[in-house]
């Protein structure tokens, strides 16, 4: 795994689809630690931590690890303190119809608040 850009000092938010089993994420956050990172985030779509997973957040250097209820998330953020999961139900839903009825989907990308 090759790092590209200088990190010491910044904060550090790693991007994926998917967290499964998390070795990986958990490899690029050691990275970026040992870079100098003051504190690293990940945000992965759907987070469906398989095997190891948890234990590998547990014990990773993330501050937190946020992902979205596209799969439930109670029992694995009651298992790792570190997962975060935010509630996409409403702007799916809103996508949804908007498909349904012809409307436009881009519309969602600058009209709709996240949080």
């Amino acid at each position: 795994m090759t790092l590209v850009g200088n990190v010491e000092g910044k904060v550090a938010i790693l991007v994926d689809d998917m967290a499964d089993t998390c070795g990986t994420i958990c490899m690029a956050a050691d990275k970026l630690v040992e870079a100098g990172a003051e504190k690293v985030y990940a945000f992965c779509v759907h987070g469906i931590f398989s095997g190891p997973a948890l234990q590998r957040l547990n014990n990773s250097k993330f501050e937190a690890v946020v992902v979205t209820n596209t799969i439930p998330q109670d029992e694995n953020m009651k298992q790792c303190p570190k997962i975060q999961c935010i509630d996409i139900s409403m702007i799916l839903a809103e996508a949804i119809r908007r498909t349904h009825n012809g409307e436009s989907v881009s519309y969602l990308f600058s009209h709709v608040p996240i949080c």
